[in-house]
């Protein structure tokens, strides 16, 4: 008498998703996958869903292999292409997805996962505690139940600032999601348009809009006004040391300082990476907070860089004046008659107020970070039975150091863990595939050890 293998479901199919589900898989023969996500085509998430031939990887091809022990995977992968970037270019991210479906195609259609991996192109609303298990609710009112559940949700989407007047808000001259958002479908007019924020995704609006709507006047509007570096030239091989993790934010400041004035600050911050999220887990509250407050915006800028080929269009539509970069605050913004958009800002370190109009305003101000804010049906949901609670510092879902969700009252889930950019709050430094693919094989870990428990 046979009986089922355990199921564990992995909510979202970007990276961390597609990750997790792989390692799962490659570790465990007798546990079936069931890896769910809304968004079509399958593998993708936001980040690689684009075809526009302008957006590009921000790490270099050499660092992306999805397995941390192949690290040439993504680059036999170009080869085999015929595609001619080596290990120090960067890829699209149109490519990059296409390697990341090739992935989950091979091992889909191969002979060992049958009936171990099953892909479901829908929706979570709910999930619900069942037992031992879990009980998740698709949109279409299907159920899955799982006895392990791993969210692996990606960015949420941006909130949008409190400055925006409903009116406007509601309007066809707001896009409140740049993701979900297709630049093609820009309506006819010369007027410009307004991308709030100015970091990678005000880029990757940017570019878009340069190459379908090249008449259009574009303004990007953020306090500090600050855009994201460029890499320059191949980093040392191999990078100095990095520091102890037990320095402090001024500690950790100072080094970076010295580590830059001899190596130059790409290295220095490269340097610092392997360091950081172990750094990050020991410093308090007082201290990340003031990090957030003080050193946030311009480490953004300095580490998540822009491949030589993104900032060299991004400078040329500087000095053309197809692009200004604005740094002040937002101090109002509603609709006007005629259906534009009029908004009131005050520059950086000025007193006066000054007025511009848009044609559309575009919401590039990044992730709205607290889950317990959200109005993602599911997290909603989650957050009001008191089975998630935001970190201390509302960057995402609280998790302990085995990556399980913290529920409100403070204990871990046994059997619901978490992965990629939400977990932000405990580890910092989890945007980026070096850093997500390792996670990633961790959460897979601990998930099946969790399914060996007693109480799992």
């Amino acid at each position: 008498m046979s009986t089922s293998p355990p199921v564990l479901a992995v909510v979202g199919a970007g990276f961390s998703g597609v990750m997790t589900a792989l390692h799962l898989l490659r570790r465990a023969q007798a546990v079936k996958v069931i890896l769910i996500e809304r968004r079509s085509p399958i593998g993708l998430g936001a980040a690689y869903a684009t075809d526009d031939p302008v957006h590009r990887l921000n790490v270099r091809a050499g660092n992306m292999s999805a397995w941390p022990d192949r690290p040439d995977d993504f680059i036999d992968w170009l080869k085999a292409r015929g595609l001619d970037i080596g290990p120090g270019d960067f890829a699209t991210r149109g490519d990059y997805g296409r390697y990341l479906q090739s992935l989950l195609s091979a091992l889909a259609e191969g002979q060992d996962s049958v009936g171990r991996l099953v892909i479901a192109p829908d929706e979570i609303t709910a999930i619900e505690p069942a037992g031992r298990g879990w009980r998740l609710t698709c949109g279409m009112g299907r159920v899955i139940a799982a006895d392990v559940v791993i969210l692996a949700l990606g960015n949420p989407p941006p909130r949008p600032p409190e400055t925006i007047g409903p009116a406007l808000e509601t309007s066809n001259a707001f896009v409140a999601d740049p993701w979900r958002w297709d630049p093609s479908e820009l309506a006819e007019g010369r007027g410009p348009v307004l991308l709030l924020g100015s970091g990678l995704t005000m880029v990757d609006a940017a570019l878009s809009l340069d190459r379908l709507a090249p008449h259009r006047p574009l303004i990007s509007l953020s306090r500090r006004g600050l855009t994201p570096r460029e890499h320059l030239g191949a980093p040392p091989c191999p990078l100095p040391a990095p520091p102890s993790s037990s320095l402090s934010p001024l500690e950790a400041l100072a080094w970076l300082r010295a580590a830059a004035d001899e190596h130059g600050w790409r290295t220095a911050i490269d340097a610092l990476r392997p360091a950081t999220q172990d750094m990050w887990r020991t410093w308090s509250l007082k201290r990340r907070a003031a990090f957030l407050r003080h050193a946030r915006a311009l480490w953004d800028v300095h580490r998540h860089r822009l491949s030589p080929e993104v900032a060299e269009h991004l400078d040329r539509m500087r000095t053309k004046g197809r692009l200004r970069v604005l740094a002040g605050k937002l101090v109002r913004a509603d609709i006007l008659e005629g259906g534009r958009a009029g908004l009131v800002w005050r520059p950086r370190g000025e007193t006066d107020t000054w007025r511009l109009e848009a044609d559309l305003v575009v919401n590039c101000t990044g992730p709205s970070a607290d889950v317990e804010r959200s109005t993602e049906p599911l997290i909603a949901g989650l957050a009001a039975r008191r089975l998630i609670r935001a970190d201390p510092l509302r960057l995402g879902l609280d998790v302990d150091l085995e990556h399980r969700v913290v529920r409100a009252d403070g204990a871990p889930q046994p059997t619901l863990f978490a992965v990629g950019p939400i977990t932000r709050g405990a580890l910092w430094e989890i945007n980026a595939v070096p850093d997500i693919r390792v996670q990633a094989a961790e959460v897979a870990a601990a998930a099946l050890r969790a399914l060996a428990r007693p109480d799992g």
